[in-house]
């Protein structure tokens, strides 16, 4: 369905996809944190069999990131996100009579291969609504709804889990996956009629480059280089994530993980809120750098003893660090190809983004015996480092990283309405 491309950024179908993300979202994220503490209690699953009904669906969110980039393109974005959105009902239905540990887990694949399909889908869409002088800023918007699910999602599996009441927490993702389907079929998003293998009018280098298949056809290499600070900051994030509530309840202070988690919420808003209008104004040096320099601060501040001081700044820096950097990589991976290949751009991004967030806890958990908690976090603020220097191979001395993006999109930005 065409959908004509203006220069208002808030419109109502960005205002319905930004409403379908959080749902979406919001389920994964109260599911990945309620599901290792699930398959414990219910199935006397051990820690590591646990730990992988967590982080299958990140392994079938990787997988189906893949095939969506050239999936779309092929039966169209709205066709792909309504079956995605559809498989992510029937599948949040199917956790409350599953009753094996395997029924699980293939469940906890297959709903993330639901949910990585629709939400590249999705953010591929949402790009064509963004109108081009404001794609930074549209980015980190349409970033909220996940950093606010990131915090409502959480907060749910606590209240919905007390007693080891798991149903209530599956009944309200089947609600949320309705409401998410219900939203997504009025979301009208923009892009080329599907092209069928079939169709004789398809041109035939469209129908050759279906038939062999190639690295090509996974992965957006215009859009792979940049796409690699995502994965290292993804890496360095994945600590935060698997290991904070670990290390704070070590040192006897469990209530600093929902603190730090409270306050990185609150920094992450701010930043998406703030960062892509600074990027599309000033260009993408002045917001890259700082960012990465803060989060490497906010991760070396959490090898000090966790205090209530230390844990608060550790939140804002990594917030700020983080949670800007993802929204402001994504507008560059997106700049950096023609239309017609956003949608394997934007799959690119998610993928090498899951890998770093879902596998590093792996890597990071094999060395922590070696390190302790304070010296990985002080290894991960020194990676973050680093990874400036590869941000400048990759992006920073192109001349398009050192000036707004309305110097190469026709000098409109002072036109376009909020």
């Amino acid at each position: 369905m065409a959908v004509e491309q203006t220069n208002t950024l808030w419109t109502k179908d960005f205002i319905l996809a930004l409403v379908t993300n959080f749902f979406i979202t919001m389920v994964h994220y109260l599911l990945i944190v309620s599901m290792a503490l699930y398959a414990g209690e219910r199935f006397e699953a051990s820690d590591s069999v646990a730990g992988l009904a967590s982080s299958s669906f990140i392994i079938g969110s990787v997988v189906a990131r893949l095939f969506a980039g050239r999936l779309m393109e092929v039966v169209g974005r709205k066709r792909m996100l309504i079956v995605s959105l559809a498989a992510c009902t029937i599948l949040s239905c199917l956790y409350i009579p599953s009753g094996s540990l395997g029924l699980l887990l293939t469940l906890r694949l297959l709903h993330g291969m639901a949910f990585g399909a629709g939400n590249t889908t999705l953010a591929a869409g949402v790009q064509g609504l963004i109108p081009p002088a404001r794609r930074s800023a549209g980015t980190g918007y349409f970033g909220v709804a996940t950093t606010s699910s990131t915090a409502v999602g959480p907060f749910l599996a606590v209240v919905l889990s007390a007693g080891g009441n798991y149903h209530g927490i599956f009944w309200f993702c089947t609600a949320s996956s309705i409401c998410a389907l219900l939203v997504g079929l009025l979301v009208r998003l923009p892009g080329a009629s599907p092209v069928l293998a079939s169709s004789p009018s398809a041109p035939a280098p469209s129908r050759m480059g279906r038939r062999r298949l190639s690295l090509t056809s996974f992965v957006e290499k215009d859009a792979l280089p940049i796409s690699v600070v995502t994965l290292l900051g993804g890496f360095a994030y994945s600590g935060i994530v698997a290991f904070l509530t670990s290390y704070t309840r070590e040192q006897g202070r469990d209530s600093m993980a929902a603190l730090f988690f409270l306050v990185y919420a609150i920094a992450v808003l701010v930043a998406r809120l703030v960062v892509g209008r600074i990027q599309d104004r000033r260009g993408d040096n002045i917001v890259m750098y700082p960012m990465l320099l803060i989060f490497a601060v906010g991760l070396a501040l959490l090898a000090f003893q966790p205090g209530v001081l230390t844990i608060m700044f550790a939140a804002v820096c990594s917030g700020l660090g983080f949670g800007g950097l993802m929204p402001s990589v994504q507008a560059m991976a997106v700049k950096a190809v023609p239309e017609a290949r956003i949608g394997l751009a934007i799959s690119t991004f998610y993928v090498l983004l899951d890998v770093g967030v879902g596998f590093g806890p792996v890597l990071l958990g094999a060395f922590l015996p070696l390190t302790g908690f304070a010296g990985m976090y002080a290894a991960l603020s020194a990676s973050v480092v680093l990874t400036i220097g590869v941000y400048l191979l990759v992006h920073g001395r192109k001349p398009e990283a050192r000036r707004p993006v309305g110097a190469h999109v026709g000098g409109a930005a002072a036109g376009v309405k909020l």
